[in-house]
């Protein structure tokens, strides 16, 4: 018939007539129809020959249509609906619906509207146009149990309007054995379109050329759920026109060029909690909000295990949150305590790690037994026995498998708490106790040897450009930056090194270590693992009946808790064993030290003349001995016996105490660098225009000050640089010059960072400037010229 109107056509003209009735435009009817604009547009186009029978119901509901005007609505859309091609048996069924949405379904929105907006943008391109539109790939990848297929479906079922001709999800089985054939799984996607089983090519290439041919003028949504590799969904991809896939994998499938990437993250906090409000209903989770809390924290935030947490406690209407939580507090029995019915988290961790190629499977189960939150390439080689190169190939594949976590800027991997559990029984399961201590000692003496000669950089006796002795010469970090850099990387395992020394009794390079240690610990005072350290170092020494050794890690350990721990009770208790120890193997030079840790100690305690009476001691006892080592420590107790004066009011004594420091670092210390002196000078600096600005002589305090400012930030020590440079904004906010705020500012958010008390003082310090407000200029100009009038009477 010449004057028919083509099918889809008729729809096509009804709906457009029908809008333009109601006096709305495209974007107003997709919104109230909940319907994309995209979508819209393509039907009033033609594009969309026949939208599913809810979508045009949709559109009637938001155009208040009649009952006549929405059947014939319907009718004109049925007739453009595809119907099976001669080749195609009955269509029957969609024998690949999409599975059942969960109800409950939480978070994602981010990523679910990043979907929508590519939903919308697929097929773009006028007919006639130069290039032909090309389908959209949308890959959802993550770790195992972060909701990949519930994610996908939960945005299929907000997709499927957009996309009228068909949904279809078929389960590729990527975890199995045996994971569904690209050619099998052709013949289930392409009988789902009606094609019948006589008419199927043979052929892969065959099987998928005719896929793409039926979908190129259709617009599908297919989900592709569990795939195992590219090889394995690449025949299976739309090419031209207007389709959308979305394929959910636990690997990575970086091979899989031109596609959109949703990578999910583990949930928030307050995301996983709400998860389980969605499970078990707001009034049980408000009555134990702490109890929710503490269960989302330690399911790891991880959906699964959110889910079998609150479907657990669903099937037990009566229990308390509380004994859950309790239950999985304790590590050994948390995996035990995730399991919901047939729902296990500790089953869909198995399912990759079965997948795994052996070398894999141990570099994750021996992985786990590294220390603190994350490892790198090295760590993990030494536990699994594998060579550095084989230990980076093994961790990039458990990236890509989603069973590590890799950092953004650093060669480092970090497991989740719950695989991390899971690796662990592994451990004991296949490796047994002997094998596992065997892997951890050799790690722990490779440590320890590559900490040492590390740490070594550090030593102000160290004449070699490069400390000899480390296990893998070729890899050793180079200079100091390189050592430090390895030393805080690796801080949690070398520390673990040191505590296995020490429980298998090998003392001797438990010292080794700790004595190394002993000058890059100036420079990192804010690490509180010190105390751990030379604790460990003065029980071996002990242990060897080494009363000298004894001491001197006594003293490093006092040092420890006087600066690093703020602890000055057990400062003390640590500074008088080690002056027993210096007595008694006759040790002047520890004995003066321990006199001074001693002294600090009690200073902090509020004790100040037994703190004086002993620095005055200490000072005797090491002015007394002819030896760099003894400068240095005499450098050290007069510096803080000007402190402890300038505190008790005695200003003037203190800055000529620090005057006779600043002396002797001018006159320079034969056997030591002038880079140490320097240091030694810097403190000096600082301490004299503290001096200063107790005398009120603030305009004197602020070259010191910048300069000892100045000498510790070129030493990259960072505790030392912030206390000074609290102590240059005290100093200029005697002056109230304009730069003090901003001092005070920096140093007290600094301290902070480092978890030091001093942030208190510096907040204290800038209440104080806030109070006093901007300083008279004539005050400052009298202040200016007492300052040079005294100048003056001392030249």
């Amino acid at each position: 018939m010449r004057g028919a109107t083509p099918a889809g056509d008729e729809f096509r003209q009804r709906l457009r007539h029908f809008r333009t009735r109601a006096g709305l435009s495209q974007e107003a009817l997709s919104e109230a129809a909940g319907i994309s604009v995209r979508a819209l547009a393509d039907m009033e186009r033609g594009r969309t020959l026949g939208p599913q029978r809810r979508t045009v119901q949709a559109l009637a509901q938001a155009l208040e249509l009649s009952a006549d005007d929405a059947a014939r609505l319907e009718q004109s859309a049925a007739l453009g609906r595809p119907r099976p091609r001669a080749v195609a048996g009955p269509a029957g069924p969609n024998t690949l619906a999409l599975p059942r949405d969960i109800r409950d379904f939480t978070a994602r929105g981010p990523a679910l509207a990043r979907l929508l907006e590519l939903a919308a943008e697929v097929g773009d391109g006028e007919p006639g146009g130069v290039e032909p539109p090309v389908s959209a790939v949308s890959v959802i990848t993550g770790q195992p149990g972060l909701g990949k297929t519930a994610f996908a479906v939960h945005a299929a079922y907000r997709l499927a309007p957009d996309f009228p001709d068909g949904q279809f999800a078929l389960d590729l089985r990527g975890m199995d054995a045996e994971p569904t054939p690209p050619r099998d799984a052709l013949a289930r996607l392409l009988g789902a379109m009606g094609i019948a089983d006589a008419a199927l090519p043979n052929g892969l290439d065959e099987r998928a050329a005719l896929w793409r041919s039926l979908l190129s003028d259709r617009r599908v949504l297919l989900l592709l759920d569990n795939a195992v590799d590219e090889d394995q969904v690449l025949p299976l991809l739309p090419g031209t026109g207007s389709s959308l896939t979305l394929v959910t994998s636990r690997n990575s499938l970086a091979g899989l060029g031109s596609v959109h990437r949703t990578d999910l993250a583990l949930l928030r906090r307050e995301e996983a909690v709400e998860l389980l409000t969605r499970i078990l209903g707001p009034q049980r989770v408000q009555a134990e909000a702490q109890a929710a809390r503490d269960l989302a924290d330690l399911c790891g935030h991880l959906p699964l295990a959110v889910r079998i947490a609150g479907q657990r406690l669903l099937s037990r209407p009566h229990e308390r949150l509380t004994k859950l939580a309790t239950r999985l507090a304790a590590e050994g029995r948390r995996l035990d305590g995730l399991q919901a019915g047939s729902l296990q988290v500790r089953a869909a961790f198995a399912l990759s790690y079965r997948q795994l190629p052996p070398d894999t499977r141990t570099f994750l189960r021996r992985a786990a037994l590294a220390a603190g939150p994350d490892f790198g390439p090295e760590t993990g080689a030494l536990l699994a026995g594998l060579s550095y190169d084989q230990a980076v190939a093994c961790a990039e594949e458990l990236t890509d498998a989603g069973l590590l976590q890799s950092d953004a800027v650093a060669e480092r991997y970090r497991f989740h708490d719950l695989l991390r559990l899971y690796a662990l029984e592994q451990t004991e399961a296949e490796d047994g106790p002997d094998v596992r201590e065997a892997a951890l000692d050799r790690t722990a003496r490779w440590m320890l040897s590559r900490a040492t000669v590390a740490a070594l950089h550090y030593e102000v006796h160290q004449e070699r450009s490069m400390p000899a002795g480390d296990p893998d010469p070729e890899t050793a970090p180079v200079g100091k930056s390189q050592a430090r850099a390895w030393l805080e990387a690796e801080r949690a395992q070398w520390l673990a090194a040191l505590h296995r020394a020490h429980r298998n009794a090998w003392h001797r390079e438990v010292l080794d270590t700790a004595e190394a240690m002993h000058w890059f610990s100036d420079m990192t005072q804010h690490w509180e693992q010190w105390v751990e350290v030379f604790t460990c170092a003065g029980d071996s020494a002990r242990a060897l009946g080494d009363r000298r050794q004894e001491a001197v890690h006594l003293n490093y350990l006092a040092w420890a808790h006087n600066l690093c721990a703020h602890n000055p009770e057990a400062a003390l208790t640590a500074a008088d064993a080690a002056l027993v120890a210096a007595r008694d193997c006759a040790d002047g030079l520890q004995e003066g030290w321990a006199l001074g840790y001693g002294a600090g100690a009690l200073h902090r305690q509020g004790r100040v003349e037994d703190a004086h009476d002993r620095l005055r001691e200490s000072a005797r006892c090491l002015a007394a001995l002819d030896s760099p080592e003894s400068r240095l420590a005499e450098l050290t107790m007069l510096n803080t016996l000007g402190n402890l004066l300038r505190h008790i009011g005695r200003a003037a004594e203190a800055l000529e105490i620090h005057r006779r420091s600043e002396q002797i670092c001018r006159t320079g210390i034969p056997g030591r660098t002038a880079e140490l002196v320097a240091l030694y000078h810097a403190v000096a600096r600082q301490q004299i225009g503290n001096d200063l600005v107790a005398l009120e002589r603030w305009h004197q305090a602020e070259a010191p000050l910048r300069q000892a400012l100045a000498d510790f930030e070129a030493a990259h020590m960072p505790i030392w640089a912030e206390h000074a440079r609290l102590d240059l904004g005290r100093a200029l906010s005697g002056t109230r010059h304009p730069e003090a705020r901003q001092t005070l500012l920096t140093a007290r958010d600094a301290l902070a960072a480092l978890k030091s008390p001093l942030h208190i003082e510096a907040s204290a310090a800038l209440a104080a400037l806030s109070e006093n407000g901007p300083r008279p200029a004539h005050a400052q100009a009298i202040d200016e010229a007492q300052c040079s009038q005294r100048e003056n009477s001392r030249s």
